[in-house]
C-alpha cells in the first residue's frame, strides 16, 4: 500500500468515524472467513459497517485531535489485528450485534469503543447492548408521561361517581323506608 492509498484510507475512516454514533474496536484474531462474513452481515443489519484497520492508520485519523483525547487514547491502545464496527443508526442495535456475536464466538474480543467522542469500555458496550430497543424505551416513556394525566382523570371522575353512589344509597334507604 503506497502513501496516497494510506491517505485515502485514513480519510475514508475519518469520515466513517465522524458519521458514526458508536465505534466498537475489537480483536478478531482466530475468526474464520465465514464467521467474519456472518459478523459483517449482522452489523450491517443494525445499520452499521465493519472495517479492518491497520493500527498506524487508525492512529493517524485521530492524530489531529479533532475527535478528542478519548478517541486518541482508544486508537493509541490498539495492538494486534483490529476491526472497528461503526454504528450509524441506533447505537444500541450495533452494540447488541457486536456483543451477541462476541458472546457466541470467543475469537472476537471487544477491546474498546467510542460513543460519540466518549471512550467506552467493553463493559459499557455490554451495558448498551442490554438496553431495550428504541421502540420499547419510547413506549415506556409514553406510559410514564401518560400516568399523571390518567391519575388526574381518575380523581376528577371520582367526585361525580361518589356523588351518584351517595344519591343511590339515599334512594335505596327511602325506598326501604316506604316499603316498611
Amino acid at each position: 500500500m503506497n502513501k496516497t492509498q494510506k491517505h485515502e484510507l485514513a480519510d475514508s475512516l475519518r469520515e466513517k468515524l465522524k458519521k458514526a454514533q458508536v465505534a466498537i474496536v475489537a480483536d478478531y484474531k482466530g475468526l474464520t472467513a465465514v464467521q467474519a462474513d456472518e459478523f459483517r452481515k449482522q452489523v450491517r443489519q443494525s445499520k452499521g459497517e465493519v472495517k479492518t484497520v491497520k493500527n498506524n492508520i487508525a492512529r493517524k485519523i485521530v492524530a489531529d485531535g479533532s475527535f478528542g483525547d478519548d478517541a486518541k487514547a482508544v486508537m493509541d491502545s490498539m495492538v494486534g489485528p483490529t476491526l472497528i464496527a461503526f454504528g450509524y443508526g441506533d447505537a444500541a442495535a450495533t452494540a447488541k450485534a457486536v456483543h451477541t456475536f462476541a458472546k457466541d464466538n470467543e475469537a472476537l474480543k471487544i477491546k474498546d469503543g467510542l460513543f460519540g467522542k466518549k471512550r467506552i469500555a467493553p463493559a459499557d458496550v455490554e451495558a448498551i447492548a442490554l438496553l431495550p430497543s428504541r421502540e420499547v424505551l419510547l413506549a415506556q416513556l409514553l406510559g410514564v408521561l401518560n400516568g399523571p394525566a390518567r391519575g388526574f382523570v381518575s380523581v376528577l371522575a371520582a367526585v361525580p361517581r361518589g356523588f351518584v353512589t351517595v344519591l343511590q344509597a339515599v334512594a335505596d334507604k327511602k325506598k326501604d323506608a316506604v316499603q316498611a
